[in-house]
Parts: C-alpha cells; structure tokens; sequence
C-alpha cells in the first residue's frame, strides 16, 4: 500500500465562504471571500503533515474558480481532477457567526459547479494510486454527483483503498432531511473510518447518549474505528471493545469554528496513515485523539481554515504547553 502515489484523494465541494470581517465607513458589513469546502479543508491539513493528497470536484470557471484553484495549488494540493465548468458558477456560502463563534451558513448553490460533478469526470486511476478514499455527504445532496460520489467510492473499495467519511450535514442544503439520512447511512454501509458531529449522532438517532448512538453505529454498520466530536467536550474513539474519550483544548481567543471538525478529521487520518487500522491500543486511540483535538482547538483562533492550518510541530508544542 505505500507504494500510492498519493496518501489521501478527497472528492466534494469547493466553494467560496464569506465571512464577516468588519464593517465599512459607511456601516455595511465586509464580507471576506475565504477558500472552503469540507474535503479541501481536510487536504490542507494533511499537506501542513506532510501527506500527498489530490482533489476531485468541480468550480466553475469564473473568478472565483481561479481564487479557489490558486488556493488549493497553493498548500500543495494536486488539482489535475479539479474541473473549471463553463457554464455554472463556483458554489457560495455566506458564514453568519454568533458570539461564542458557532456559524449559521446561506447557500447560493441551485445550481453550483460542485454539483455538476459526473460519473465520467472521475480519473479512476488517481483513486487507483491512493491509499485513503475521504468523502463526505455533500457531493450526493443531487442525483448526478451523487452518481459521480457512489461510482468513485466503489473504485476505492476495488483498489482496497482506506475509505473515510465525514457526513459533514448541512442541512439548508438537502431537499428533504430523509435524504440527508439516507446518504449519511449509505456513506455509513461503505466506510472503514467514520468521523462524526455529536448533533449529526443526534440528528441519526435522536439521542444525545453518544456511547448508545456509538453502539447502535458499530452494531449496525460494523466501521473498525468512529470517532465522535463533541465541540467543547471533546472527542471519543470507538475501536474494537475500547472507548477512549480525550478533553478538549479551550481556548478564550476562538474567533469562529470553521474547519475545527475538518482540522480535527485530517488529523486522524493522518495518524491511521502512520499506524494503520490494525491492532490500535488506548494508548493510539489517546495519542490521535490528543493531537486532533490540539490542531482543531488552534484552527478556531484563525480566520478561515484552508491557507492557515498548523503544522505537526506547532501542534505538538500547543499540546506540551497545556501539559505544563
């Protein structure tokens, strides 16, 4: 398996988030117009760690396409499955975020090149030469990505890719929820690592019990390791009979929360790459849950999330001065 070209292959959503930043002299909000997407997000992370990743999705070609391919290409992400539509403009979201820096989101996305996605713009090789698959529910909220996201998970399955899967739900962007939910549960049927969101658990099984909706996913779908964020609570790992919880970092200076979940996900690919899924001890568990939670605690005191994730070093020193 290390003879991959390529660490990680992501497909999804890439699109522009604009975020508050200020007011004008005139008393209008600014808007900053940051590069986003869950999948890229993850990437960036992973590049900051020292993986080689590539991205598959689509923008459109317009100005902001070429802002979002220059960004992606910037943090080292290879981009030659990232298609530039002629017709259909780049996705937009405007990010509301309150006080304690939780975030309302508006989509302008009926359509968005991310959902133009096909079956056919999918390079099966570059699935073929990576060693994990990571996908999220974003990419099947329309027929045709669906088709697009289904067809580049079963390449992954046949090339014995690790598939990892983050719902990420948003749910402003979904026809109906019972959509929502099968997609999620479908995404559930086909992956070995599943990152999720205590209100996604919630959302699934309407509990806020997360060792009973931990249990009900593992008996269900049988995932070797789920990892649960909990936000200001931390996280837990669920592998084999183990359930390891690990506190989170808080910080006084959280700015937004924007990429915590997606810094948080990276990280613990990154530790599956580095360790494998095989024969994990609550020692690994604690170490990856540790590291992921330290890097998504640094990622809400920046602005944005892909150009300004953290390196291994800096996450490392953020851990061992809370230790102090």
């Amino acid at each position: 398996m290390n003879e991959k070209l390529y660490d990680v292959t992501a497909l999804g959503e890439l699109l522009i988030d604009f975020t508050e930043n200020g007011t004008s002299s005139q008393g209008n909000p600014l808007m900053e117009a940051n590069p986003g997407g869950a999948p890229c997000n993850v990437l960036a992370m992973l590049e900051r760690l020292g993986k080689k990743t590539a991205f598959i999705g689509k923008v459109g070609k317009d100005m902001f396409g070429e802002q979002l391919k220059a960004a992606v290409e910037e943090v080292g992400i290879d981009t030659r499955n990232l298609i530039m539509d002629e017709t259909v403009h780049t996705t937009l979201a405007f990010v509301h975020t309150y006080p304690d820096g939780d975030r309302d989101f508006s989509f302008y996305r009926d359509p968005g090149a991310d959902m133009m996605l096909t079956k056919d713009d999918v390079q099966k090789d570059l699935i073929e030469n990576s060693r994990i698959f990571h996908f999220g529910t974003l990419s099947s909220t329309h027929e045709g990505v669906r088709e697009a996201t289904r067809h580049a998970i079963d390449l992954a399955k046949e090339a014995g890719c690790i598939i990892t899967f983050d719902p990420n739900l948003r749910p402003p962007l979904w026809k109906s929820l019972e959509d929502a939910r099968k997609e999620i549960e479908y995404g559930m049927t086909k992956c070995d690592v599943l990152k999720i969101s205590d209100n996604e658990v919630e959302f699934l099984f309407g509990t806020s019990d997360y060792d009973k909706g931990a249990a009900l996913i593992r008996e269900k779908y049988h995932i070797p390791l789920v990892l649960i964020t909990m936000g200001k609570d931390g996280s837990r790992a669920y592998y084999k009979d183990l359930r390891v919880e690990a506190a989170p970092f808080l910080q006084e200076n959280t700015i937004e929360t924007t990429g915590a979940g997606d810094t948080f996900c990276a990280s613990a690919l990154n530790y599956v790459l580095e360790h494998g899924l095989e024969n994990l001890t609550e020692d690994n568990l604690m170490e990856l849950l540790t590291f992921a939670n330290a890097a998504a605690s640094l990622i809400t005191t920046r602005k944005g999330a892909l150009r300004v994730m953290p390196d291994r070093q800096e996450v490392l020193d953020f851990i061992a001065s809370r230790q102090q």
